[in-house]
């Protein structure tokens, strides 16, 4: 599973049995539930780990949002006794942002979807250097 960890929202992303894509599964709205909401996904996909977007800055260096991630991976393993990789998610949103704006995707809709986007574009990278 891939998350992308935002202050409103936590993008889901899940790969498919063979590991080899991810899909976007849903966009998570920041809350008391949220913990509730990634238990029901993690017990539906069957997830054995979880790749948690890790948001370095250019020069590599770890900001206040990079301590907030750190605080829910280890929630993450708490809560659900999986592995959680921080993988290193700098540019995924502007990635994201560009292959929605290259398929012609409204304002409104990207708005709905580009933490999902961002979370498929974590996992993806995880998984093409896990395969290596």
């Amino acid at each position: 599973m891939g998350l992308d960890f935002g202050e409103r929202t936590i993008g889901v992303a899940v790969s498919d049995e063979l590991l080899w894509t991810g899909q976007g599964v849903k966009t998570i709205r920041r809350s008391k539930t949220e913990m509730a909401e990634l238990a029901d996904l993690i017990r539906s996909y069957d997830v054995g780990e979880i790749v948690l977007g890790y948001p370095k800055n250019m020069n590599g260096t770890l900001g206040p949002r990079a301590r907030l991630t750190e605080e829910f991976a280890e929630r993450l393993r708490r809560s659900f006794g999986l592995p959680v990789v921080l993988w290193d998610e700098r540019l995924t949103t502007a990635a994201a942002e560009r292959t929605l704006l290259e398929g012609d995707i409204s304002r409104a809709k990207r708005k709905k979807v580009i933490d999902k986007m961002a979370a498929i574009l974590i996992l993806q990278g995880y998984l093409e250097r896990k395969r290596g």
